[in-house]
């Protein structure tokens, strides 16, 4: 996965929001991070694996994905309201689980983390618990980032439209 790219896309629409908002002076660290539980909330609800009362199947792996890569545009997002754009090594290793369910209490145990602390290290972690999550749920990093892709187009209709 190209995450430079990425980065600099994410970066372009940062920019466009906040000034499309008026937000250039704003702090959104924390509106982020709650953005992205959000995400990470409706990503385990399209999957359904703690859906243990339930017989209902998981959504289509196309929805599944496209709910993954929503989390992925705030984890990015994050990185660069912390200056963290440049130079940032993706694979190292981190801690990760087994199964589905483990792996999103992880993920959401390694945002908080991140929050409290705005550093570096914790970033990376949160950045390899995710996309660890991304592979127990089937995505290769291909899919991953035409995915992206896809979303970051979709964001800027978006923002046209007045979303």
């Amino acid at each position: 996965m190209n995450y430079q790219k990425l980065i600099e896309m994410q970066k372009g629409l940062d920019q466009h929001i906040e000034s499309q908002h008026q937000l250039e002076n704003e702090d959104l660290f924390d509106r982020k991070i709650l953005a992205l539980l959000v995400e990470l909330g409706e990503l385990a609800n399209e999957t359904r694996c703690f859906k243990f009362w339930s017989l209902k199947p998981s959504s289509p792996k196309k929805t599944i994905l496209e709910e993954f890569v929503d989390g992925v545009h705030f984890i990015l997002s994050l990185g660069i309201e912390c200056g963290f754009e440049k130079g940032i090594d993706y694979s190292g290793e981190t801690e990760s689980e087994e199964s589905i369910t483990d792996q999103f209490l992880l993920v959401y145990e390694i945002v908080s983390q991140f929050k409290e602390s705005k550093r570096l290290n914790d970033y990376q972690k949160l950045f390899q618990a995710y996309i660890h999550l991304g592979e127990l749920l089937g995505f290769h990093a291909e899919d991953i980032e035409k995915a992206y892709i896809d979303k970051n187009e979709v964001n800027y209709q978006r923002q046209k439209e007045g979303y």
